[in-house]
């Protein structure tokens, strides 16, 4: 899937009167229940887990995190698409999630903005609708956990067919889709290309004297641009690499990127991450943590309805700092299951859940949380400048 050329003002018009009246989409849930809404997105019919997300700015960066495949993303703000789309906020090659539900999605009024928001979906082949009340129904699922749905926005499915597709998914558990967003073959980060801009980060690089291995699980391009500006020289490796074949490349280092899914069902990259272990340095972020606290012998496990959004308190162990993070994870690691050696390092203040890890002999930490978040919060940075420091002490 590409990403949609954001060259030109939008020029399709905002729902009207007549849409908001008819009400002809719908999000048809696997309990049965049925919300009605304006359809605003590509006119398909989409099956997805439905999920939500409490921050209020940044959903172009959401909607292009590879991390929300397979699912459909509730935003809790009430207005959603107020700054249109622009090229320099997108975080991948594409659009992955499989829908988008909103409470309104205006018309945009930014001098950044070269497209709209429902054009953009509308591009990319992404159903969304509008017109529902998101807090309600953040509320349902804060109850329920997590619910599979079917989006009808075509008008050719009834609700209740869409209720049977729903309930004939598979769903995310036990699935890989980190081999569904991953490169397919290696590639050289371009700090000079489009993908280094990066709004509010201006300056010159640094020289670039270390190499980096980039698995990419759905990696962000953010994630690169803060790597490239500690000196890393990056190269992006397809999901499915072998411990070989990235130590043929000879990297000072080895890094773990974000990821949808079920990190269970990534047994290929859990092997190689165990061929890795005390040979390279390593870091981790999300899917790249959950990995790793697989291939040190721990397990991981389905939150009720995830952690999505950009507001979550996490507390480092080793400073007792606590620092506002960005999050979008729907599985975490079990901290009984975890050996001796894995130390935890950050906790979740909501829920106590594993925020992060380091080994206590092998160089290598992992943080289940988003520290290049864009647009923010930018409390976590520093972890980039650790990898500086990690690889420089092994």
């Amino acid at each position: 899937m590409t990403t949609p050329t954001a060259t030109a003002p939008a020029t399709a018009p905002r729902w009207n009167w007549k849409a908001r009246r008819d009400r002809d989409g719908f999000l048809a849930f696997e309990d049965g229940t049925v919300l009605r809404g304006v359809p605003v997105g590509a006119p398909v019919d989409q099956v997805g887990e439905v999920v939500f997300n409490t921050g209020m700015s940044g959903y172009q960066e959401i909607i292009t995190d590879p991390s929300y495949a397979g699912q459909m993303v509730t935003m809790t703000y009430t207005e959603i698409g107020n700054t249109g789309v622009n090229p320099e906020d997108i975080e991948s090659r594409g659009l992955f999630l499989n829908g988008l539900i909103v409470h309104d999605m205006p018309e945009p009024r930014n001098w950044r903005s070269t497209l709209s928001l429902s054009e953009y979906l509308r591009q990319a082949g992404v159903p969304a609708l509008a017109g529902i009340d998101t807090r309600s129904l953040t509320v349902k699922l804060r109850t329920q956990g997590t619910l599979k749905a079917c989006l009808g926005a075509s008008g050719r499915l009834t609700p209740e067919q869409g209720i049977e597709r729903a309930r004939a998914w598979e769903g995310l558990d036990g699935q890989d889709y980190a081999a569904r967003v991953s490169c397919t073959a290696p590639w050289p980060f371009d700090p000079e290309g489009q993908m280094a801009t990066s709004f509010g980060l201006p300056g010159p690089l640094p020289p670039a004297d270390l190499h980096i291995v980039c698995f990419d699980f759905g990696v962000k391009y953010n994630i690169l641009r803060q790597l490239r500006r500690q000196g890393m020289r990056v190269t992006v490796v397809p999901a499915q690499t072998t411990a070989e074949a990235v130590l043929a490349l000879r990297p000072d280092g080895v890094f773990l990127s974000n990821g949808p899914a079920d990190p269970a069902a990534v047994t290929y990259a859990i092997e190689a991450i165990r061929d890795l272990l005390g040979r390279v340095p390593i870091m981790g972020i999300c899917l790249g943590h959950q990995l790793i606290g697989c291939a040190l012998g721990g397990r991981t496990y389905r939150l009720k309805f995830g952690h999505h959004g950009c507001n979550h308190p996490v507390m480092d162990l080793t400073t007792h700092r606590v620092e506002i993070t960005s999050q979008n994870h729907n599985f975490a690691v079990d901290p009984d299951s975890l050996p001796a050696a894995a130390e935890i390092t950050h906790v979740n203040l909501n829920d106590n859940t594993v925020e992060g890890l380091q080994h206590r002999e092998m160089p290598l930490f992992c943080v289940q949380y988003h520290p290049e978040a864009a647009p923010g919060p930018h409390d976590a940075s520093y972890l980039f400048k650790r990898f500086r420091t990690l690889i420089a002490k092994a």
